[in-house]
């Protein structure tokens, strides 16, 4: 690719011209404004009437603001979202970070330049989301499910050093809940093995591991802007970010391959194969939008804040804990590795209380607190079954994996509750635990 002629992403915009192309065919008024409003702003319970009476005010405040102003001439791929992959390479510290439809599409990006596919084997962990695995599985990889450390659910190195052979391409380590896993022995086993490393930091946006922020310590690493994330853009998004010189091709990579900084005869643009580790591969479509770019840039500036207070919530139920035999607290951060705090790791030790996570998450349903395992081990899934894999030999070489999802952990929410909320998810916990071991 010519380095004297900026790429980009092609989308319609001529500029000044008699008669131009625009880029948006119709624009929005302030009357689809008003839809979003309407959409983000949902009225209080009691206070429906006082919603419509100030509702119509905001109406009426749209309706002049439109007779000043224009319309967003660009809402796919513009200033904004170039800005937000800006304002993203300087949090992160890395070369190359590109702003993509959600952290799968940055995973096929990464396992693309690996050139996966049929004969080739990814190692994941046995317990993460789905996504983790399916662009293996889309490629015609074999997935291979490593074992977990049970003191953080992430994947165990040593495991992975096990499972690798001469097939192996890509590992993937997740980042559960946002704690680092072992990222240097990670490492140290791919380049010994050349072996691509892409960190599955979808919960670990704002982290760090030994001083690097999470998921730059990789060849590759993609992050999640779901609703369900510490911060989001407006639903859905991701971040892909890489120091290798692969990073240059990340706007065709997210664009069908349209090469701007390049023509073909008569016509607007270039399309490429960017060059993979070992040979070309073909994009795919993962644009991004201006209005996401928006949100997620102004939530990212107090990306800290939003941390601070999920680390507070999750050292208080540390605290409460800490005294309670049977109950083994969520791992909080160390001189090396900094969480973001995104899930409450709880684990029982079921052969001190008695009975297994099981009976204890029946029992916080039941106190009305809502806790989800994150995640079910991928190989129990029907799609690995109708694919082929050996489920039972899989949960035999994943020992680790059955025992914690089994018996052992769950999830508690660190979002920002109330502390009356925080006091009594603490309490039901100590109280059902207590309950346990008192054989009820």
């Amino acid at each position: 690719m010519p380095e004297d002629k900026p790429a980009s992403d092609f989308r319609y915009a001529t500029g000044e011209a008699r008669v131009p192309w625009a880029a948006v065919g119709e624009h929005l008024g302030h009357e689809d404004l008003m839809r979003l409003v309407e959409f983000l702003a949902r009225p209080e319970a009691g206070q429906e009437e006082e919603y419509d009476r100030r509702l119509t005010e905001v109406q009426a405040a749209l309706g002049k603001l439109s007779e000043v102003s224009g319309p967003a001439t660009k809402l796919s791929l513009g200033d904004n979202v170039s800005k937000l992959a800006a304002e993203a390479r300087e949090l992160l510290g890395c070369k190359y970070a590109c702003f993509v439809t959600n952290a799968t599409a940055g995973f096929e990006m990464a396992l693309q330049y690996a050139n996966v596919g049929p004969g080739d084997e990814v190692i994941v962990p046995g317990i993460t989301f789905i996504a983790t695995m399916m662009y293996p599985l889309q490629s015609g990889a074999k997935v291979v499910f490593a074992d977990v450390d049970p003191n953080t659910i992430n994947i165990d190195p040593a495991d992975v050093e096990r499972k690798i052979t001469d097939r192996t391409k890509a590992i993937i380590p997740v980042y559960i809940g946002g704690y680092p896993p072992e990222m240097d022995a990670l490492m140290e086993i791919a380049e010994a093995n050349d072996i691509m490393v892409l960190a599955d930091a979808a919960h670990a946006f704002g982290g760090s591991y030994k001083g690097r922020a999470a998921g730059t310590v990789a060849h590759f690493g993609a992050y999640s802007f779901h609703e369900v994330k510490n911060i989001n853009a407006l639903g859905e998004g991701g971040i892909v970010v890489t120091d290798e010189d692969f990073g240059k091709y990340f706007p065709q990579m997210r664009f069908l391959g349209v090469d701007m900084s390049q023509q073909i005869p008569n016509w607007l643009y270039d399309v490429i194969a960017p060059p993979g580790k070992y040979g070309p591969v073909v994009p795919g479509n993962h644009s991004a939008t201006e209005i996401q770019a928006v949100c997620l840039s102004g939530q990212m500036a107090r990306l800290g804040e939003v941390i601070e207070e999920r680390r507070a919530n999750a050292e208080y139920l540390n605290e409460r804990f800490a005294e309670v035999e049977g109950i083994i607290p969520c791992p909080l951060d160390t001189e090396d590795k900094k969480s973001t705090y995104h899930l409450y790791l709880l684990r029982i030790d079921h052969e001190v209380i008695g009975q297994d996570v099981q009976v204890f998450r029946q029992k916080m349903d039941a106190r009305g607190v809502t806790q989800i395992p994150h995640f079910a081990p991928l190989y129990h899934f029907r799609i690995c079954r109708d694919l082929g894999y050996d489920t039972e030999a899989i949960a035999k070489s994943c020992p680790n994996v059955e025992m914690v999802f089994n018996h052992q952990f769950t999830h508690l929410p660190l979002y920002p509750l109330s502390s009356e909320q925080l006091e009594y998810m603490a309490d039901a916990v100590i109280d059902a635990v207590e309950e346990m071991k008192a054989g009820k």
